[in-house]
């Protein structure tokens, strides 16, 4: 089992490698898997022909169990500073996965206005003792957030601490009045109680590599799927509203879940668009 020391470690060579582009510095496992944006590439393909830079914002988390360790933070490529999250599972001291997400503004139809990669005090926080969740309940609860995610009728199916923030793709989307979703000034659940996310048809694929009991983070992977059928609905107080997706469209995310006293407290998501119904090369892998 490795250390929290030794997998930060591992990102860190892994993340000068990236900068140098040099791929070849890494100790790499037999069949390794490495995709970026949901699509298997050969190591030293994509962002590392590409990065000119990374970023300050470092929000990073381990799970010594199972090998695993992960990046919230920025890249540039030349001209263009993107929102990424990188996820690494090891094998010994050789890199068996890499999971990459990097949200490139210019490629994508729904753009967050004025994104903000800032340091997060209730995700870098230790989680005292008394309230840390067994890795059990960690997954349920996350994984909650999703089945209420998934056709929101106004059902919770997970629990949230009050006031419970999000932030995705550097954007807060909850107590944010000023984001452009009519709901966005509200916290967490009490947005899932409306039901405004009723055109969210699927949330599949979910996936919970890694779990850090001590920071209280599960990382977790996985597709919402829209079949763009809905137009019109009501929330749960009446009010009227109107789908934004009316077309087959998919999401694929990378999102952490912050939980401390058995609930919900904060969350942190990177996700881009690609094409409907996408399969991952992860489905197969073991």
């Amino acid at each position: 089992m490795a250390t929290r020391e030794a997998l930060y470690a591992a990102l860190d060579r892994y993340l000068a490698a990236l900068l140098a582009r040099d791929h070849a510095r890494l100790a790499w496992a037999s069949g390794a898997l490495v995709t970026e944006n949901n699509v298997a590439l050969e190591p030293g393909d994509g962002l590392w022909g590409t990065i000119t830079g990374l970023g300050p914002y470092d929000l990073r988390f381990a799970d010594e169990q199972e090998e695993q360790v992960a990046l919230f933070t920025t890249v540039t490529e030349t001209r263009d500073t993107s929102g990424a999250c990188i996820r690494l599972g090891l094998r010994g001291a050789a890199i068996a996965e890499v999971e990459t997400i990097v949200v490139r503004q210019a490629d994508e139809a729904l753009v967050f206005p004025d994104p903000k990669f800032e340091r997060k005090p209730v995700m870098e926080a230790i989680v005292l003792e008394a309230e840390r969740s067994s890795r059990t309940e960690m997954i349920a609860l996350a994984d909650g957030y999703f089945a209420t995610l998934q056709l929101n009728d106004g059902t919770i199916r997970t629990k949230f601490h009050s006031g419970c923030d999000r932030v995705e793709n550097g954007v807060r989307t909850t107590n944010n009045p000023e984001f452009f979703v009519p709901v966005a000034g509200l916290p967490c659940e009490e947005q899932f109680r409306l039901g405004n996310y009723r055109y969210d048809d699927r949330l599949r694929g979910r996936r919970f590599p890694l779990v850090d009991e001590e920071r209280g983070i599960v990382l977790a992977h996985g597709f919402i799927d829209h079949r763009g059928r809905l137009g019109e609905y009501e929330l749960t107080d009446g009010t009227r509203a109107s789908s934004p997706i009316r077309r087959p469209h998919t999401f694929y995310l990378s999102e952490a879940f912050k939980i401390r006293d058995g609930a919900i407290e904060q969350i942190e998501a990177n996700f881009i668009t690609v094409p409907y119904h996408m399969p991952s090369p992860w489905d197969a892998y073991a």
